[in-house]
């Protein structure tokens, strides 16, 4: 078994689940969808393309950092002068949420060559890629490699924690983070979540359901307590 692992991060993230135009909500981790239409962009697929083999990767994201929540107000107006009498009557009132400075690590298990490929693409995207939103850029290093001969669970607690060095110093020497993972339906803690992309094609899009387990925590050591302090007197004190 063979897992790709990503970091997302960045100063915007949003991952939404049948939204409308008036409001757009945003789940608390990455989507399926959205990560395999991340997947499609890096290797240059159009729309209306099959995503079929990337379906088949099983995902699992763990919660690095959850970040705010945030609320961007906007409203419409549907006549082209602003009319204060008038103005909600003839406005439209939209919500859009986003995540604030989160941090996600995701990985996807599947077949070795596959992921390889996407590894390749990954780093070399055909397509801009973008964290749920257009307006939602990556920052940072997106593909941190694959794990060989290691499950999507194993990389998931093995890999060091991606918080930034600021929140590090403020963490305790080791963390609690979530695990939100492919599941098998009948699992104990399995629900059922409608991200399960089946075509992006813009006239005909289509969405499945998927089976989830949010119900796991991973202990990780913080990075920032194992390193030793410096005291500029310990070597005083050595002579006295």
């Amino acid at each position: 078994m063979t897992t790709l692992l990503l970091r997302l991060a960045g100063p915007l993230q949003s991952w939404g689940i049948g939204s409308k135009f008036n409001q757009r909500s945003t789940e608390r981790a990455p989507t399926k969808s959205a990560i395999i239409g991340l997947l499609a962009s890096a290797l240059g697929r159009k729309r209306h393309e099959s995503i079929q083999d990337l379906t088949t990767l099983r995902f699992g994201t763990r919660v690095d950092w959850e970040g705010a929540l945030l609320r961007d107000y906007h409203m419409v107006h549907k006549e082209k002068f602003w009319n204060t009498r008038n103005a909600l009557k003839d406005s439209d009132i939209t919500e859009r949420y986003y995540l604030a400075d989160a941090s996600f690590l995701v990985g996807l298990e599947g077949d070795e060559d596959l992921l390889k490929m996407l590894e390749t693409a990954v780093q070399n995207p055909r397509f801009p890629l973008f964290l749920g939103r257009r307006s939602c850029p990556p920052e940072g290093r997106v593909c941190l490699g694959l794990r060989l001969n290691i499950s999507l669970e194993e990389a998931l607690r093995e890999e060091p924690w991606l918080a930034s060095a600021y929140l590090q110093r403020k963490a305790p020497s080791t963390v609690q983070l979530r695990l939100v993972l492919d599941a098998a339906p009948d699992s104990k803690n399995a629900y059922f979540q409608r991200d399960m992309p089946e075509s992006f094609d813009q006239k005909h899009r289509k969405y499945g359901y998927r089976s989830i387990d949010a119900s796991q925590l991973v202990s990780i050591p913080n990075p920032s307590k194992a390193r030793p302090s410096h005291d500029a007197m310990a070597s005083l004190e050595e002579h006295f």
